[in-house]
């Protein structure tokens, strides 16, 4: 199994960028986080998170579920500590991260960060956002296109930075010609599921695949528009 990525960040409208992403395609290791709480203090969580999820995972030998999801609950230990800092007790984020190892992916999330999973060309799931709107889809009170622009979207249920710390996990095969997205709610808000498959139908690498989305993005994004991140990757064939 053959893994190559591409990963992208901007601070959009913003002052300055409180995403984080790191990836090792050598590794199989993916990390993004969106901070939150302003003032660059949304930008310590997410980086605090990053860091700690990502060397965690670099340094593991193979990993389940449950080492990731002890994980988070390292980088949310982290976190809590450092809001004792002044300026720092509000600051939060949300965070997902991929490992690709041995015809697996494992992967978890927390807030409204996402992973999309493709298969065959063909959208295999998406990670289900822990905020009040996706409840309210969840619930029937609205529906799935609603969740791009509902009131209540960036209202988050779970993030690091709070107790408890729920993140979830799951777990599938992995073939060649799979491929993965992780992003932040300032990429997919703009971006459709159908326009991020047909994109990936025709591209013929990772970053060929971020730019036609990117194109899609920049022409909606309003002035002032928040931070957006992404890593594309894909799963190819050794030799």
């Amino acid at each position: 199994m053959q893994i190559s990525a591409y990963t992208y960040t901007n601070r959009g409208g913003r002052d300055h960028n409180e995403d984080s992403v790191r990836a090792s395609a050598g590794q199989g290791v993916f990390v993004l986080a969106d901070g939150l709480g302003g003032h660059g203090s949304g930008e310590v969580a997410s980086a605090l998170a990053v860091d700690t999820l990502f060397t965690g995972m670099t340094q593991a030998g193979a990993l389940d579920e449950t080492d990731l999801l002890t994980l988070f609950q390292s980088a949310n230990e982290e976190i809590l500590r450092q809001q004792a800092q002044p300026g720092q007790e509000e600051m939060r984020t949300t965070a997902v991260a991929l490992r690709l190892a041995d015809d697996q992916a494992v992967w978890t999330h927390i807030g409204d960060s996402r992973l999309y999973r493709f298969s065959g060309g063909e959208l295999a799931g998406v990670t289900a956002d822990h905020s009040v709107t996706y409840r309210k889809f969840l619930g029937g009170e609205i529906s799935y296109m609603d969740v791009y622009h509902d009131d209540d979207r960036s209202r988050l249920l779970r993030v690091l930075g709070r107790e408890p710390c729920r993140p979830e996990a799951g777990r599938a095969d992995v073939s060649p010609g799979d491929a993965f997205l992780l992003c932040s709610d300032g990429f997919w808000e703009f971006v459709y599921n159908e326009e991020i498959q047909a994109d990936l139908c025709t591209a013929r690498t990772p970053e060929e695949w971020a730019e036609r989305m990117l194109l899609r993005h920049i022409r909606r994004t309003p002035p002032g528009s928040d931070n957006f991140s992404l890593i594309t990757v894909f799963v190819e064939a050794c030799g």
